[in-house]
């Protein structure tokens, strides 16, 4: 498996599109298409995931590079470089914390409950990495350690694990088991976020073990690190909602609450 095209898509008055962005943003766009589907099927406003999506993206994407650049900041000489995207440097890891940070404020400010938020948000975040992932292998980037295994990425003539679709492949499941999970078995706002995490986390770990270029502390790889908090917080987090009474987030029960004739900020 081998890419040998090239990383630009097309230039726009004078700017290179690159494919990694437009393989990104397709993700994106899919997953709150999804999001607002489930936001219609359980009786909410769909249009509500678009204003989601307007806050929670952009700090999403500053979130992604801030956590990159804390953990490489010898790489950059200057405020430019920092801001710099079109070159990588995104860590998956500070998207989804900004993410949290901001879905909570505005959940708070707004009236909504988070943990429904939540578990209505990540099967899409899950299916939105598992497309993005394929952006890495067109950029020959966060690819494993060397492999003879012939499903192996080729890269200036040398063979490694393709983690990229590893992850990829394990995204797209976990997007499938939370979609079962919603539809047939869950009974509590909030599980469906701490399935995300144990399986993401569970996956990053694995996956994460076998790539070269970890963000590191020490001896030890950060992604590994939240994987495994993931793990636990999210297990821990799922039995104690087990044991709590049902209210299942399903239509005509316990609807989607928000303050009256209030919506999000524009931005």
């Amino acid at each position: 498996m081998q890419y040998t095209g090239d990383r630009v898509a097309f230039s726009l008055f004078g700017i290179d599109v690159y494919w990694y962005a437009i393989i990104i943003v397709t993700g994106m766009v899919l997953a709150l298409y999804l999001i607002s589907r489930e936001m219609g099927r359980r009786g909410m406003d769909p249009d509500d995931a678009y204003d989601i999506g307007l806050w929670i993206l952009p700090f999403g994407v500053v979130g992604a590079r801030l956590w990159y650049v804390i953990f490489e900041w010898h790489r950059y000489d200057s405020f430019l470089d920092v801001i710099n995207i079109r070159d990588g440097g995104l860590a998956i890891q500070g998207g989804i914390i900004a993410g949290l940070i901001v879905g909570l404020v505005l959940a708070r400010k707004k009236g909504f409950w988070f943990p429904r938020l939540s578990d209505i948000i990540m099967p899409g975040l899950a299916l939105a990495q598992g497309i993005g992932r394929w952006g890495n292998f067109i950029n020959n980037e966060a690819h494993g350690v060397p492999t003879d295994l012939p499903w192996g990425v080729i890269i200036d003539g040398v063979s490694y694990h393709p983690t990229f679709l590893y992850e990829s492949l394990g995204d797209i499941l976990l997007f499938l088991l939370l979609v079962l999970y919603t539809r047939k078995w869950l009974r509590r706002d909030g599980q469906v976020t701490c399935l995300y995490f144990v399986g993401y986390g569970i996956l990053r770990y694995f996956v994460e073990g076998l790539r070269t270029d970890s963000l590191m502390v020490g001896d030890f790889r950060v992604a590994q690190i939240l994987a495994i908090l993931g793990i636990v917080v999210g297990l821990v987090w799922f039995i104690i909602l087990s044991k709590k009474p049902d209210n299942a987030s399903i239509p005509g029960k316990n609807p989607y609450h928000h303050k009256e004739n209030e919506s999000f900020p524009s931005l």
